[in-house]
């Protein structure tokens, strides 16, 4: 069997692009469509995302056209290769969409691969900023991931479920998702991670209001990022503790925390100017309560010019 196995593998590296592109006339049917997707996979490899989707997509005709004689397999592989391509586009409400069909069709087969597409499917329907579909996706890869006994894979579909919750703004359910999450990272040691969902629950706690648990998460955060030196993901953990502070009445101690955290952000190379605009409104807004107006007007006049930048 083993050598079978290698005689295919030889095989396989043999045909050439030049050879799929002649077999096509000569063959009809599943043959046929297998080949386009064969084609579209090697010019996808190549970063020809608009080649590569027109044979995905003549595989999907053909094998929409067999009807119940195309195996599901195949059909459901050139629906995720659409969703690939377009996702390499940039077009991603519609790299989703071919991809939930994908998965559907899976699922249906009780494929193994429905998971992992369905994962993948998760963070395109976020980065979409299709919330309520990301939460409905993973809740259902959490499940398996659970079934199959992979708490790790449970705790990232539940990290990303929270940040749905997050952007939704609905922090009440945001926390009981990262602190599910939080509780399997733990479980398998995974430090790095249970401070990204301690940090994400510092930021749910100062949104409600909740100023004791806010400091209680963003410190933890904190100290696991500065004794990684993570200096990126510190910054992000003490602007959160900053935000704490000042909710817990120690307004100069915040105000402290909150101008280092401005200076880590500016001195990184890659300077995210969102967040150094939210750390500078956020000063500003300390600034006025402790009748120090004039610094912030200032602050406030120079950060529009950068606001209406990123408006644009």
């Amino acid at each position: 069997m083993g050598n079978e196995h290698n005689d295919d593998e030889t095989n396989e590296e043999i045909i050439t692009e030049e050879m799929l592109w002649e077999r096509i006339p000569e063959t009809q049917g599943v043959d046929r469509a297998s080949t386009y997707y064969e084609l579209s996979a090697r010019i996808y490899a190549r970063g020809q995302y608009d080649e590569a989707l027109a044979l995905a997509e003549t595989a999907r005709d053909i094998y929409s056209e067999l009807g119940n004689a195309a195996p599901r397999e195949g059909l459901a592989q050139a629906y995720s290769a659409i969703g690939y391509n377009l996702n390499q586009l940039k077009r991603m409400g519609e790299a989703a969409s071919a991809m939930s069909k994908a998965v559907e069709l899976l699922r249906e087969n009780k494929s193994p691969m429905a998971l992992e597409l369905a994962c993948t499917l998760g963070e395109w329907w976020y980065s979409s900023k299709e919330y309520s579909k990301t939460i409905e996706c993973m809740e259902e890869c959490a499940r398996e991931h659970l079934v199959d006994g992979n708490e790790l894979g449970a705790a990232n579909d539940f990290y990303l479920i929270g940040c749905a919750w997050r952007e939704l703004k609905v922090y009440k359910s945001a926390i009981e998702t990262f602190v599910e999450a939080r509780s399997y990272f733990k479980h398998a040691h995974e430090v790095i991670q249970v401070a990204r969902c301690d940090q994400k629950l510092a930021h749910c706690y100062v949104e409600l209001g909740n100023a004791e648990e806010a400091l209680r998460y963003a410190q933890k955060s904190a100290d696991v990022f500065a004794t990684a030196h993570d200096q990126r993901r510190l910054t992000y953990a003490s602007f959160e503790l900053g935000r704490a502070q000042v909710l817990n009445g120690e307004v100069e101690e915040g105000l402290s925390t909150l101008e280092r955290v401005l200076d880590l952000a500016t001195e990184s190379e890659t300077r995210d100017f969102e967040f150094i605009v939210a750390i500078e409104k956020r000063i500003a807004e300390i600034l006025h309560t402790i009748g120090r107006s004039e610094e912030a007007v200032e602050i406030e006049r120079r950060i529009a010019s950068v606001s209406e930048i990123l408006e644009d």
